[in-house]
């Protein structure tokens, strides 16, 4: 699951699976669906989690989990993939920037 997208980019990808595996590691095209490339960190609670800084866009993923290429069970969505299984899908908004208020000796102002 995604637990995490901000402004800048940052996401927090969360994988929880039972029974829990040893490895798990994140792979999308992000990262050219590269097993060996982001290793998740397993958490106290049992999960595994990896931050990734995406520019605004729709990317599509999965877990290896001990070697096995599963999709995200947690998922928002997911989409066919050329191998007649599933990829899931995050997207990543580009947030507008904060409309700023001032008090000038001119009286109110946006910007």
């Amino acid at each position: 699951m995604v637990i995490q997208k901000k402004a800048n980019g940052r996401v927090t990808f969360v994988c929880t699976l039972d029974p829990a595996p040893k490895t798990v590691y994140l792979v999308g095209d992000f990262n050219q669906w590269d097993p060996s490339r982001q290793k998740m960190v397993k958490m106290k609670d049992g999960s595994f989690r990896a931050r990734v800084d995406l520019p605004a866009g729709t990317y599509q993923y999965k877990f290896v989990a001990d070697g096995a290429w599963i999709n995200d069970p947690d998922g928002e969505r997911r989409v066919a993939n050329p191998f007649g299984t599933l990829n899931s899908v995050v997207t990543v908004v580009e947030e507008a920037a904060p409309v700023v208020a001032a008090q000038t000796r001119f009286g109110s102002r946006r910007y």
